[in-house]
């Protein structure tokens, strides 16, 4: 290359250098900003010293002019193009959740939580800058003021800077947690979480919006399954993955209700504060006498979740009856390629109801392990009795009547879409002088393995059941989609890294690209 083509080739590259230096600053990277402006305004006077007089004079006449000021008017042009949209893109900060799991986007029991705050929420994060938590946390929190910039907001304090709020909320030395607060002076009320997860975050801002707790019962006395699960060494309590429902009661506990156990031997009637009765996979009969306590409580508007097992009679068949339901005998088989058994049924089938309605948009798949079919009855149900399906098999189901190892399909046997969960209602007679609520409720299902701690992970379980209770207890705004369980690995990036990745991906790389192309397209000019 002579020397003049070495000239034109080194000027345009200084010039880009320059004018690049506009994005790093717009982004607030000063140092980066002057350290490219520095590097082209050198390039700059080193391409003008390369060439010679008479150079400059012939680039000054005819065609070469024209071609050197078009050049630079087109380069500047783009530049100021790519500079502008630059720009715009960072006042917008529009973003795109493209992760398998959705881990930068926020639930929608976490939205519906936010738009229904009454009161400004400021969440206070009590996290050491150097605890690796405080990204993550300081993202995760950004997301909910994203989402509701008006009702949500947060700043975070250092412990030893700050020891009047650490006495105020009564933290542990060394604890890092988020309080979240709302109202002023006395009128203050607060909410302490650990560095959350999304759920954590969540279930506070529940709690902290919760007026009183809603009691949730649960039948004991039959061999149901232990709510409690059993006790460490350290005398906590710990699931038993095949024979409790601590997880659960945990939900449940999180989602701002008090679970409590209900023994009604001896006792006529059901208390009075009991929102919902679950009765969960009972392996002896209810008795006569509690029968009729419970038929009584659903009489006067009571709430039932019943979740029944193979072979097991429960003692409730009148009960439901008197609802238009009917647990049918045997096991519903499905054959699916993605199971080794048949009468372990996935589903993606659901009707049309309040409790499903956000498991069939998302979708959702919901898993029964042993399930018996329900009949919706027709025939002699009370009036204004409302039953409809909650969960169905595939088309292709039927029901085994004599379970085997390997099921088929016999004549006589139920085929067809089976309700496998189902929900009714039905209005509270005038005669009643003590209603709880003006309808009855029953949710009944056909499985009650669902609930034990090791199969209670798949999403669509845990949201069926808890909105099932959600709904039953009048509690609407908890018939959600709650944040799921997200097994993901990720990075930690500091600002040192960032700034660095930054400056390769969007100054070095793009300016780099453009230099090299304009040096080889002035080098065959100049030819």
């Amino acid at each position: 290359m002579n020397k003049s083509g070495l000239r034109s080739s080194v000027f345009p590259a200084g010039l880009v250098a320059v004018v690049a230096s506009l994005t790093p600053l717009v982004r607030g990277q000063g140092r980066v900003a002057l350290w490219q402006v520095g590097v082209g305004v050198v390039v700059i006077v080193a391409g003008l010293l390369l060439g010679d007089r008479r150079d400059v004079d012939r680039a000054a006449r005819g065609r070469s002019a024209f071609y050197a000021t078009s050049t630079t008017g087109l380069v500047l042009a783009v530049l100021v193009a790519l500079v502008a949209v630059n720009y715009i893109a960072a006042k917008r900060n529009k973003s795109w959740d493209i992760t398998s799991k959705k881990v930068n986007s926020l639930a929608a029991q976490t939205t519906s939580a936010l738009s229904g705050l009454k009161e400004k929420v400021t969440a206070l994060g009590f996290v050491e800058p150097k605890n690796p938590m405080y990204g993550p946390t300081e993202a995760l929190l950004q997301r909910y003021h994203s989402e509701a910039p008006d009702k949500f907001d947060y700043a975070f304090k250092e412990p030893l800077k700050s020891p009047d709020l650490v006495g105020k909320y009564q933290l542990r030395q060394g604890q890092d947690a988020i309080i979240l607060t709302r109202g002023e002076g006395a009128a203050e009320s607060h909410v302490t979480v650990p560095v959350p997860t999304e759920q954590e975050l969540t279930n506070g801002l529940l709690k902290l919006s919760a007026v009183g707790q809603k009691k949730v019962y649960f039948l004991v006395g039959h061999g149901e399954w232990a709510r409690e699960g059993a006790r460490d060494a350290e005398g906590a309590y710990r699931p038993v993955n095949d024979s409790s429902i601590l997880e659960l009661n945990r939900d449940l506990t999180q989602d701002g209700y008090a679970p409590q156990q209900l023994n009604l031997l001896g006792k006529a009637e059901v208390p009075k504060d009991c929102s919902v009765l679950i009765v969960a996979g009972p392996k002896q009969a209810v008795t006569p006498p509690e029968v009729e306590a419970i038929k009584k409580y659903l009489a006067e508007g009571g709430r039932l979740a019943l979740f029944v097992d193979e072979k097991v009679t429960t003692g409730l068949d009148k009960v439901l009856a008197d609802f238009g339901l009917q647990v049918d005998p045997g096991l519903v088989a499905d054959p699916n390629p993605q199971v080794e058994s048949p009468y372990d049924v996935l589903s993606v089938f659901y009707g049309s109801h309040e409790i499903t309605r956000l498991l069939r948009s998302a979708p959702l798949i919901t898993q029964f392990f042993t399930t018996r079919g329900i009949t919706l009855l027709r025939d002699g149900v009370p009036a204004g009795v409302k039953a409809e399906p909650l969960v169905l098999s595939s088309p292709e189901a039927w029901e085994e009547t004599v379970p085997d190892q390997n099921p088929q399909p016999s004549n006589g046997e139920k085929t067809g879409q089976i309700a496998i969960a189902a929900v009714s209602v039905k209005p509270v007679s005038g005669d009643v002088k003590e209603k709880r609520n003006e309808e009855g409720r029953v949710v009944l299902f056909g499985d009650s393995t669902l609930l034990v701690d090791a199969y209670w992970g798949p999403d669509g379980n845990r949201n069926l059941v808890l909105n099932a209770v959600a709904w039953a207890s009048n509690q609407f705004q908890k018939v959600t989609i709650r944040p799921p369980d997200r097994d993901i690995s990720t990075i930690d990036l500091d600002e040192a890294k960032l700034s660095k990745i930054s400056l390769v991906a969007t100054d070095l790389l793009p300016m780099g690209l453009l230099i090299v192309g304009i040096a080889i397209w002035q080098t065959r000019r100049n030819k």
